[in-house]
């Protein structure tokens, strides 16, 4: 095993998070379509129907809840919305980056190289009318091994635990047949769809007209498959553009209901994967040939002294030319990479990192269901 001596600064620990602004101590967070309970009316209930205003419940008779109040107890205004929209396209359409330009912060790693996205993670924007959790899902692609088909799966199993599906393709390509696909994929869901034509700012203004017409042709009937009606969206993940006029079209398509996160909340995934995966962006960027789809990366370690969190993991490949490759002459290609990860993870965690980084060699990982499953790669 190889050692990264160069990342030797140390990093605050994250605060610990307690209950979440606005929200009285032991109520928790509020939970979709859960209703805040009234206080029990005093005394036994009469025989018969409960009175206007009143439900019953355990013999007792309950204040049937009001909706405006319920929200101003929430904070949060009447009509407010919220609900779960996933991203949906192939490999390297640039979901991740729309979704971190959406949240406004680094919530997924991005990469030029396909299937940059392995984990289903969930970003949280909240605005003052809507609270919108976005699905980052894997690229659908045709699998070649174990850990191909794991993350199709747990794309496609995406599609139907959401309010809404954003398809999302390379606006500055013609629609190709990957994307015929997933629409026959998606035209056979019940959820509403919405397209996104991404890398607008790669597209000359004279061509988007022609481009967009190939995607309304995508979309027309075919055979015994209707017609579909799904908006298009001219957008830049890069840039920006048009991502205000598309949060405020999912927002407005959601049911309402409460927040399902705190309103400062912009992701719920573990603050050990986004190491791990800030790590994995940085071999991704640094790193060509084989080595890129072949590597995993666990955290073995995560201590907080105090004044800095030091971070301790272990780089796995299939083969050891590929060891050989990502440690480099002199140890100087792991060096480059903990030090990338490591500026990453001080930006993310606001605060210094030390990070110490082994290579593992262990043939066939992405074909053994039990290692898989063990880096959390379970499909579903």
């Amino acid at each position: 095993m190889t050692t990264n001596p160069a990342n030797q600064e140390l990093n605050t620990p994250v605060p610990e998070h307690g209950e979440p602004e606005g929200v009285e101590p032991g109520q928790g967070q509020p939970v979709k379509g859960q209703p805040v309970k009234g206080q029990p009316v005093k005394g036994q209930p009469e025989e018969g129907l409960p009175e206007e205003g009143q439900r019953e419940q355990g013999g007792i008779l309950l204040p049937i809840p009001d909706p405006q109040e319920s929200a101003r107890l929430l904070g949060q205004s009447a009509g407010f919305r919220s609900g779960f929209v996933a991203l949906i396209g192939r490999p390297n359409v640039g979901k991740s980056t729309l979704l971190n330009q959406l949240v406004g912060t680094k919530v997924a790693i991005t990469s030029p190289v396909a299937q940059t996205t392995r984990n289903r993670l969930r970003a949280i924007l909240t605005t003052p009318t809507a609270q919108l959790v976005l699905l980052d899902t894997p690229g659908i692609h045709k699998p070649h091994h174990l850990l191909g088909e794991r993350l199709v799966q747990s794309a496609r199993g995406a599609i139907g635990e959401v309010d809404l599906v954003l398809l999302l393709v390379d606006g500055s390509q013609p629609a190709g047949r990957g994307d015929g696909f997933i629409v026959e994929l998606l035209a056979r869901s019940p959820v509403p769809v919405h397209v996104a034509l991404n890398k607008q700012d790669l597209v000359n203004p004279d061509q988007r007209l022609e481009l967009r017409e190939t995607y309304q042709q995508l979309l027309a009937g075919e055979g015994d498959r209707p017609a579909l009606n799904w908006p298009l969206h001219p957008v830049s993940a890069l840039t920006g553009e048009g991502s205000n006029a598309l949060v405020e079209t999912l927002a407005a398509q959601l049911p309402e209901g409460p927040y399902l996160y705190p309103p400062d909340a912009v992701s719920d995934q573990p603050e050990q994967l986004l190491m791990a995966e800030l790590i994995r962006e940085q071999v991704l960027s640094h790193t060509r040939e084989e080595v890129p789809h072949s590597v995993a990366v666990q955290i073995d370690r995560v201590v907080d002294d105090g004044p800095r969190t030091a971070v301790l993991a272990t780089v796995l490949v299939e083969r050891s030319s590929q060891k050989g490759i990502l440690i480099g002459k002199g140890g100087r290609m792991l060096r480059t990479i903990g030090q990338g990860a490591r500026l990453q993870m001080e930006k993310v965690f606001s605060g210094p990192v030390y990070l110490e980084l082994f290579v593992k060699v262990v043939p066939g990982w992405r074909r053994s269901a039990a290692r898989l499953a063990e880096l959390g790669y379970r499909g579903d």
